[in-house]
């Protein structure tokens, strides 16, 4: 039997076009669905996302500034969001930078003096530790102000320097492991909270240093006298601002060894390096400037004397910047 042609369909273009086009057609029912699904998925991601960061910043700014949360998770959550928690002479106080203050007084009053601060008593020492921690933190802004005002900076050197003194004598524990050991008992700190601790304590002394340039002119003027040959003892008692000892002379009313406390490290250094008569130059402990002279050597224990400045505290320039510059605090201390 011989097939009908006219049953068989021709192909040509027009219907292989058609044919195409039938098919995306029964395809698209079920394309559009799908990116329509997924343009939902998206949007709904994306406002989960966005409602989850409002809720987290919200919540977070109710802890910080209504109910004052000294939590570690909230000190965290500063750490990483700059919430300012006061402005000073046109800078932000960092929140982080208070509670970094007041963290580690609590810790300290908590471990070391078994202090309750939910007592009568404890909550009102927790109400003076905030206010000095508060203080602190406006103050340092300040300082920071004045450094930058008379190029005034701390290095990474200095403050591995300050820790290598102290450790040289034992002041911080005879191995890595205590001294890291007594930062966490008695701080809550870890050694680089120590070392920030002491760079901005470096900064207040450089400052002072800087600006309280009467101290130094005083200093530097008896260590010349000194050379052109006059009495250690009588200078002393004349300039000497250690009033405790300027009336004999500058002596110290205690033998110095190299486990010596009372004095500071530089002071003890300088004392153990020189020989019997010898005098220092001037020596700059941060807040005093001193010169100091070895009456006497006993095997390893020294009798010494000294002619100590005084600096001015910091507080005296930083001051007259609070009064004309009165800083604006975003938190009311319960």
């Amino acid at each position: 039997m011989v097939a009908d042609d006219s049953s068989v369909p021709r192909i040509t273009n027009d219907s292989v076009a058609e044919h195409r086009e039938e098919v995306l057609g029964r395809a698209r029912k079920f394309i559009y669905p799908l990116r329509h699904s997924r343009r939902r998925v998206v949007k709904l991601s994306v406002g989960i996302a966005v409602t989850a960061i409002i809720v987290f910043l919200v919540g977070s700014t109710l802890a910080l500034y209504r109910f004052q949360s000294t939590s570690s998770f909230m000190y965290g959550v500063t750490r990483v969001l700059p919430f300012p928690v006061a402005r000073a002479d046109g800078r932000f106080v960092s929140y982080e930078s208070y509670l970094f203050e007041l963290r580690h007084y609590i810790h300290y009053y908590q471990q070391q003096q078994d202090v309750n601060f939910q007592t009568k008593s404890g909550q009102r020492q927790l109400a003076s530790l905030k206010q000095r921690s508060l203080d602190q933190a406006i103050n340092r802004a300040y300082v920071a102000k004045l450094a930058s005002e008379h190029h005034v900076h701390v290095s990474a050197q200095e403050v591995n320097d300050q820790v290598a003194i102290a450790r040289s004598e034992n002041r911080l524990g005879a191995s890595d492991a205590v001294f890291k050991s007594v930062l966490k008992e008695f701080w809550g700190w870890t050694l680089t909270d120590f070392k920030r601790e002491l760079r901005l304590e470096l900064l207040d002394q450089k400052v002072a240093a800087a600006m309280d340039t009467a101290t130094t002119a005083h200093a530097n003027s008896a260590y010349r006298q000194l050379q052109q040959g006059a009495d250690f003892a009588k200078l002393a008692a004349k300039v000497s601002d250690d009033k405790a000892t300027a009336a004999s002379g500058g002596k110290y009313g205690f033998d110095i060894t190299a486990s010596n406390r009372d004095l500071s490290p530089q002071v003890v250094q300088a004392i153990l390096t020189l020989k019997k008569g010898q005098y220092s130059q001037v020596i700059n402990t941060g807040y005093t400037l001193e010169i100091v002279k070895v009456l006497n050597i006993d095997g390893e224990k020294r009798q010494a004397a000294h002619i100590a400045f005084t600096y001015q505290d910091i507080s005296k320039y930083t001051t007259p910047l609070r009064k004309q510059h009165p800083a604006t605090k975003y938190i009311h201390l319960k």
